[in-house]
Parts: C-alpha cells; sequence; structure tokens
C-alpha cells in the first residue's frame, strides 16, 4: 500500500480537475506507490491565509488516526471520521460544493488514506488489474473519499448533534443513495431514514435501494415539507461555529464533536416521516422480496 506523501502541503489548497489528472498515476491507482507532492503543489491554487481552517495539520492527525484505529475494519472509519472531519473542516456548504478543495486533500494530503478505505478492487467487467477507482480521488460527492464524509455529516447531523450521521455511515447503501437524493436535504427526512435504519426496518443494500427508490418516487407527487415541516435554519450559527475555527481545539477522539448550535428537527416530524416510510417499505419494490399474500 502506498505510504504518505513525502511532501505535505502546510495549507489546503484548490487543485483543478485538469491540473490532478497527470497525478493519477498508474502506480498509483494499483496501490503500487504515490508521489512524492512536490510537483503538484506547483499546480495547487491558493486559499487565503488569513484564515485558520486551511492548516493542514489537524486533518492529516485525523486520518493517521483512523488508519491506526480501523485498520481490522476499514468501512467502520467512515463512522468515525465523518463528524470529526466535518467538525475540524467548517465549511459553508458552497465552500463544500467545490471539488477542487477535496481533490486537494485526496491527492496532495492524504493519498494514503483514500487507498487505505478504497484499497485496489478488480474491474467489475472483464480482467485487469486491481485498480483503485479514480472517482474516491477525484470524483463525485457520493464518491469521493472525503466529501462523500463531510456531505454525509453536514446531511444527518441533527442540529449539532453528530450521533445520527454515525447510524448513518453504518450503511455504505444508504449513504450512497442520499447524497444523491435532493431529498435528504429535508432535514426530517434524514432524520426519518436514520430512524428506519436504527429500528431494523430496512438493513440490506436492496432494501435500502428499494426504499430510497420508493421514497425518491412519493417525492414527486407528495411535498415533504407539508407532512413533515422544519425550522428554518439560523444562518447565524453556521457563521459563528465557522468563526471559531481558529481557537477550536482539536477535535476529540473517544467521544463525538459538537456541531454548530442549530436548533434540531421538530421530533414530531420525524415521527410522522418515520411512520410513513415504514409504510412505504411495505410495498416498495426489493429486488428478490417474495411478496406477502
Amino acid at each position: 500500500m502506498i505510504e504518505k506523501p513525502h511532501h505535505i502541503p502546510e495549507r489546503l489548497g484548490l487543485l483543478s480537475a485538469t491540473a490532478a489528472d497527470p497525478f493519477l498515476t498508474e502506480d498509483l491507482l494499483t496501490g503500487v506507490q504515490g508521489h512524492g507532492g512536490v510537483d503538484l503543489a506547483k499546480v495547487v491554487e491558493p486559499l487565503p491565509e488569513d484564515d485558520a481552517r486551511w492548516v493542514v495539520e489537524p486533518l492529516r492527525d485525523l486520518v493517521d488516526d483512523a488508519m491506526h484505529q480501523f485498520r481490522g475494519n476499514r468501512t467502520e472509519a467512515d463512522g468515525w471520521l465523518a463528524p470529526r472531519l466535518h467538525a475540524t473542516l467548517r465549511l459553508t456548504r458552497r465552500e463544500a460544493a467545490d471539488q477542487r478543495i477535496w481533490n486537494h486533500l485526496a491527492l496532495a494530503v492524504a493519498p494514503d488514506y483514500v487507498a487505505f478505505r478504497h484499497p485496489p478492487a478488480p474491474p467489475t467487467r472483464g480482467g485487469g488489474q486491481p485498480r483503485i477507482n479514480s472517482a474516491r480521488f477525484k470524483g463525485a460527492a457520493d464518491r469521493q473519499c472525503f466529501s462523500r464524509l463531510w456531505w454525509a455529516a453536514e446531511m444527518f447531523r441533527n442540529g449539532d448533534d453528530y450521533a445520527p450521521v454515525v447510524a448513518a455511515c453504518a450503511n455504505q447503501d444508504l449513504i450512497h443513495n442520499a447524497l444523491r437524493l435532493d431529498l435528504v436535504d429535508h432535514r426530517p427526512t434524514a432524520q426519518a431514514l436514520v430512524r428506519v435504519l436504527e429500528r431494523d426496518v430496512v438493513s440490506t443494500g436492496r432494501e435500502i435501494n428499494g426504499l430510497m427508490t420508493a421514497i425518491n418516487t412519493a417525492g414527486a407527487t407528495l411535498i415533504y415539507d407539508v407532512l413533515a415541516p422544519d425550522e428554518p435554519r439560523d444562518p447565524e450559527a453556521l457563521r459563528q461555529w465557522i468563526a471559531e475555527a481558529e481557537s477550536a481545539p482539536p477535535v476529540p477522539r473517544h467521544e463525538l464533536p459538537t456541531g454548530p448550535e442549530e436548533d434540531p428537527v421538530p421530533e414530531e416530524s420525524v415521527a410522522a416521516l418515520t411512520t410513513y416510510f415504514t409504510e412505504l417499505f411495505e410495498t416498495a419494490p426489493v429486488r428478490g422480496r417474495v411478496p406477502q399474500a
């Protein structure tokens, strides 16, 4: 497996997809050898130096700890790292939507973590040498190694509580499907999905896929805001949380960090949607499920 780069930047930057391409080498994607990092630094656009959020050291420490703690079960690293990445890299959604920052984090700061979490796998079609999916370094938000974790934490946190994020990350199919649906931006929907998962209404990948398809289809005719209203977010809470990044201590390793001090999702809305999704799942198309007589 590849080692960490010899040259790790002190600050995060912006690495365009085009500039990243030459560093997605065959050696990197097959997990043989990474890159030194010096040449990559020459094509990175810097971020403002007066913003403490871009300091790399806390992020690098996080991935080092994750690789040490979860070397026996890599998928479990998601639930541990997602809330801590979110609480360490305090971004607005607009900032997080810029894939260049995730390209830089994956290729310049922690390519060894990408290879650790998403090791080379045989091609799905035909033969060939096992490779790391390049989308884990430079890809869509639901596929890229770090952006998928940050967005999972953003979508599934309940105000300042990251506990639902840990539960959501325990199911890879939920994360993959949910991040592709605009509906999950509706906070009661996200919390109801976690509740359904915790109650073992759904558990397998097929069941998750069937439920998510049914939810998305029903959402075309049913306005979830009406069935399960949410309180508007207070933008000041997020601004204050971001402003505190410079003085914030490192995120705790053995307990969950605390997110922005936003109001939690109304419980009655979560309960209403949990009941609705449970009923919806009874008729959801699940491949391989035998219909009840």
